[in-house]
């Protein structure tokens, strides 16, 4: 594990982008984008106009280490340059970012109110090429729909995969995401809370894990959390808010700092000039890493 890259995620000032659309998400971000699904004939096209629109994020002179700690990258990323330097290499030598890398294959079909992570049959092979990229952790994502027995089974995954990732010498980011329209969404969170508190309790004193979850119904719900001795970071997604909602609950929730993708998306266009581009970039960027500084 790079010390530097630790010391970044522990104490660094300001969020964690997410940048790590899969292929079922990538339509969506890039229509907000301005691009129509007519604008390309095939799932490679699709992600080679997806990796200009990262690029265009990331080599931006506002997307900077002073208000950025990470960003999440998706495989294919992972795998492309940026100036002609292997992406995660830019993040972290350009821009001081520390790379991290979506590693689950997308969700199962819900069963339970829950949607489990598909197997990921090749990850120990995907984390050691993970690492001579010098990715410093890892992220993955369930969904929960609503309290009931899902909640747990969505955590006993999340974790027995995690301890495969710590094995290999990562520090993944686990997501088990509570859906915003969740009925009950606080008894969903109690439960998962619950449970969370359970399996980190179990962790040595050297696994150590982050927790990417969304904003909860009570402030300052996750607070334990945060201070949990296993818990490198908490982090705040946006769930489906828009960037000023998304904003004011992660600032009511002390300790944690954000982890978006739409919401720090939120405005950006394919027909911006550079400097219209990098404005509204700007602004939410700095809005962001303001209500990650509670």
């Amino acid at each position: 594990m790079d010390e530097k890259q630790f010391d970044r995620m522990r104490n660094g000032v300001g969020f964690v982008a997410a940048l790590d659309q899969s292929g079922g998400s990538t339509p969506g971000a890039l229509h907000r984008y301005g691009i129509e699904r007519s604008a390309y004939a095939s799932e490679a096209e699709m992600f080679d106009l997806v990796h200009e629109m990262r690029a265009r994020i990331m080599t931006s002179p506002v997307f900077d280490g002073d208000r950025i700690i990470g960003a999440i990258l998706f495989e294919d990323t992972m795998n492309r340059s940026l100036h002609g330097q292997p992406t995660a290499q830019y993040l972290w030598q350009r821009k001081r970012i520390v790379p991290i890398l979506k590693v689950d294959k997308g969700l199962e079909g819900e069963v339970a109110a829950a949607r489990l992570m598909k197997p990921v049959p090749d990850l120990e092979d995907l984390l050691a090429r993970a690492r001579s990229h010098g990715i410093f952790g890892t992220k993955m994502r369930s969904v929960i729909s609503a309290p009931g027995e899902g909640v747990d089974a969505v955590v006993a995954q999340q974790f027995a995969l995690a301890l495969r990732i710590i094995a290999a010498g990562l520090v993944p980011i686990i997501e088990p995401e509570v859906d915003i329209h969740a009925p009950d969404k606080a008894r969903a969170e109690e439960l998962l809370k619950a449970g969370v508190a359970r399996q980190l309790d179990a962790l040595s004193a050297d696994q150590l894990v982050m927790l990417k979850l969304t904003p909860p119904d009570v402030d300052d719900f996750y607070r334990d959390l945060v201070e949990h001795p296993n818990v490198l970071r908490v982090l705040l997604l946006s769930g489906g808010y828009s960037r000023a909602e998304a904003n004011a609950r992660l600032a009511r929730n002390h300790g944690a700092v954000a982890s978006f993708s739409r919401a720090l998306t939120e405005g950006l266009h394919v027909t911006q000039t550079e400097d219209e581009f990098d404005a509204v970039l700007d602004e939410s960027i700095s809005s962001i890493a303001d209500a990650s500084r509670t």
